[in-house]
């Protein structure tokens, strides 16, 4: 009996029967994972996920550009730790020297800018009654006042709405300090963290990249942070020789707050394309409130300063940082202002140069094997 088929066992005929008999409640249908409802069900679960992503990203968006620029600076000063340690010092006790002398900088700016801005708010606060005393003495102002009564409403205005927008911009001030006071000491902590980590977070991140790709990785992430630390400590030296500068010629013109102003020019100096022009602005203007001649000499200085930076300081200091083309440079820095104001525009250079050492390392060997 070759023909005949093999005997059953006992569980078959069990089995056949119960997939014969009707149930309660039908026969299944078809399985979830090929119906609509299901594709649809998780679709809906994948686009709440992004969306709620999307609103946590946005909502901590603060935080991240806090540590994205606390290990921008960290990156920054590790050629600072380097050029220590290559002298033989420890690495601990390089990157103590190099933290304690960022936080001396923040201190003597702070030390630098607010007492003369305090002086000069109290100055003008106390000024305001001898301000209006001479307004009201004066004969035009006398004859508005008899006619449209200009006095008593700016008078009614001051104690019912200024007083209270003062109070509470005052309070809002004083949070607003509070804030950055904050934020400074927390972007010092993490900068000195990375900073101490930063070797060991590197090799981390390079055992997530395959073995036969990685002594490449890390030459070119070498590359890419050596590229970063010198554009840092290039436009940090940039901003230090605008500084000085700045002051001698403000303190042989007489000019107010020579230090403070030369503190401004150096920080706004560090922003890229528009920083050196809103500096200069700002002090130009400053000077010409204490007298012509002065705000015409800041003029001139800045105008003469601008074209030796350019042309002279910049290719010099930066010629061993970043390689980016002039026109990349202006775009990166137009695109990063854009989207996160002036960090963005601080860190759009060195992010442009990394991305066109990637693309030229990896992209055209790549296009040009195929």
């Amino acid at each position: 009996m070759s023909a005949e088929a093999e005997p059953r066992t006992a569980e078959e005929p069990k089995a056949a029967a119960s997939a014969e008999e009707p149930t309660p409640y039908g026969l299944p249908g078809k399985p979830l994972a090929r119906g609509p409802f299901l594709f649809g069900l998780v679709g809906g679960l994948g686009v709440l996920t992004a969306i709620a992503l999307a609103q946590m990203i946005e909502k901590s968006l603060s935080t991240i550009i806090l540590i994205v620029v606390a290990m921008f600076l960290a990156v920054g000063l590790n050629p600072a730790v380097e050029a220590l340690q290559r002298r033989g010092l420890a690495r601990r006790l390089a990157i103590s020297i190099v933290f304690t002398g960022v936080v001396v900088a923040f201190t003597l700016f702070g030390l630098a800018v607010v007492p003369p801005v305090s002086q000069q708010l109290s100055e003008f606060i106390a000024a305001v009654p001898g301000y209006i005393t001479d307004l009201s003495n004066h004969p035009t102002v006398r004859q508005i006042e008899a006619e449209y009564h200009v006095l008593a409403q700016l008078r009614s205005f001051v104690t019912s709405t200024l007083g209270p927008a003062l109070a509470s911009g005052i309070m809002g001030a004083g949070l607003v300090v509070l804030n950055g006071v904050f934020t400074t000491v927390t972007l010092l902590v993490l900068m000195l963290y990375f900073l101490g980590s930063l070797h060991t977070i590197k090799d981390y991140l390079l055992r997530l990249v395959p073995a036969s790709r990685r002594t490449r990785t890390s030459a070119i992430t070498e590359q890419i942070l050596t590229g970063i630390g010198g554009y840092v400590a290039g436009n940090v030296l940039i901003s230090v020789i605008a500084g000085v500068l700045t002051w001698i010629f403000l303190s042989i013109a007489g000019v107010q707050y020579a230090l403070a102003l030369a503190l401004v020019v150096a920080l706004t100096d560090l922003i890229p394309l528009v920083g050196a022009t809103i500096g200069a602005v700002l002090v130009t203007g400053v000077a010409l409130l204490q007298s012509l001649p002065a705000g015409i000499a800041c003029a001139i200085f800045f105008v003469v300063y601008q074209q030796i930076e350019n042309y002279f300081i910049y290719p010099r200091v930066m010629k061993r940082s970043v390689d980016v083309t002039p026109a990349v440079t202006v775009i990166a820095a137009l695109f990063g202002g854009a989207l996160l104001g002036i960090v963005g525009a601080l860190l759009a250079i060195p992010v442009a140069a990394a991305i066109a050492l990637i693309i030229r390392e990896i992209v055209l060997p790549r296009q040009a094997r195929s």
